[in-house]
């Protein structure tokens, strides 16, 4: 997980939780992507997985992918 270093210079407490809050959404909602990918990838039978194109082997990288990039 890559972090950024952000400047709060001028900024108000109350935005600098804003900014964590809206840091912490985006982090949940992109877990969610992740482990709702790994799950339906899993439950498809090997044949529907090699149709895809992807070997069991791959799935935790293909679903990382999907919810945080390349």
């Amino acid at each position: 997980m890559a972090y950024t270093s952000t400047h709060h210079a001028g900024l108000s407490l109350a935005q600098r939780f804003a900014d964590l809050r809206a840091q912490w959404a985006e982090a949940a909602a992109q877990r969610k992507v992740y482990r709702t990918t790994l799950a339906e990838l899993e439950a498809l039978s090997t044949r529907d997985l090699a149709d895809l194109g992807i070997t069991r082997a791959s799935i935790k990288s293909v679903a990382y992918e999907a919810a945080y990039g390349a």
